[in-house]
């Protein structure tokens, strides 16, 4: 995921794009050119479990130059407490937060932040069936085993598959926008923006049959959030009561009726303040948000920023930098 997501330049999405490198406990060599054949010699690429291999050309060592740091996974050992996370790379991975760059976990990667005492004192997540072992192993971690992912600020944590490519989206809508970052899913044919705190795991022992499904309502909504609405109005358009909606609804997100609601109203917020140079107050109205002053409790409380901070530091900006 992070590869696809932070690996690719994406010229016509951003000037500049992430600088991304790979590092292993040993370099391999620089790929010469043309086709090669994959190696499992002494510094080459480890043979390929699956089909394929990454050629990793920076050690543990280049992690204390880095802005971001991002810990795919662990060993299975790791995991079960039969080995532990090599010294070398919990020392790298120390000093690399000690030096201010923003820590990130894929699913078992947050054993090794868990290592580090990176993740002592604060809330993070890993796939749920690993979160058990996470939290007997680390007690001084607080694990969240019901969310997609975790954004602690500087220090990052998600679930796995899936979540982790929700979770490297949602790093490139906070360094570079929503715009960039709703192209970009559309290109990778992901949602746009799943919010971090829905669920792993949705309970599918309600099925949802193809002539009963949600999207035409969610849609309809999407169409329509200047409209106060209510889970009234959204049971009514798809034609079910209140309450087979709202069980609907979370069973196939994860979330209630009214907290997808105001993630698809922050969301709208987020694009207009990028896209447009509306005031606040109309963008509030747009959103369905209301007032400005209620455009600004929920933006800054789910986003971390005022609007006009972060219309200052995306709008302004526009495509002409990345990180």
């Amino acid at each position: 995921m992070a590869c696809a997501v932070f690996g690719i330049p994406q010229p016509d999405l951003a000037d500049r794009w992430y600088d991304l490198r790979l590092c292993a406990e040993t370099p391999a060599p620089a790929a010469p050119a043309g086709p090669t054949a994959p190696s499992s010699g002494a510094g080459g690429p480890a043979a390929p479990a699956f089909g394929f291999s990454l050629r990793a050309e920076y050690g543990w060592d280049a992690l204390a130059d880095a802005d971001t740091v991002v810990v795919t996974s662990v060993p299975d050992a790791c995991v079960s407490g039969e080995r532990e996370v090599p010294p070398a790379l919990v020392a790298e991975l120390r000093r690399a937060a000690a030096a201010g760059a923003r820590m990130v976990s894929l699913c078992t990667g947050a054993f090794a932040l868990a290592a580090a005492g990176i993740l002592d004192g604060r809330r993070a997540t890993a796939h749920w069936s690993h979160t058990a072992d996470l939290a007997k192993r680390y007690p001084g971690v607080t694990v969240d085993d019901s969310v997609l992912y975790v954004d602690d600020g500087d220090v990052l944590t998600s679930a796995g598959v899936a979540a982790g490519l929700d979770l490297c989206l949602h790093i490139v809508r906070r360094d570079l926008g929503a715009r960039v970052a709703n192209r970009l899913a559309r290109r990778m044919v992901v949602p746009a923006h799943r919010p971090g705190g829905q669920a792993q795991f949705v309970d599918l022992s309600v099925p949802v049959a193809d002539d009963d499904s949600l999207a035409p309502v969610l849609q309809w909504a999407t169409a329509n959030l200047e409209r106060p609405l209510t889970v009234e109005d959204l049971a009514r358009q798809a034609r079910m009561s209140p309450r087979t909606f709202f069980r609907r609804l979370q069973a196939a997100t994860g979330t209630t009726p009214l907290q997808w609601l105001l993630h698809q109203r922050l969301a709208l917020a987020q694009y207009l303040l990028e896209a447009t140079e509306l005031p606040v107050e109309r963008i509030g109205g747009l959103s369905g948000l209301g007032s400005a002053a209620n455009l600004r409790r929920h933006f800054t409380a789910r986003v971390g920023v005022s609007p006009t901070d972060y219309r200052r530091a995306f709008a302004a900006r526009g495509s002409t930098a990345g990180p």
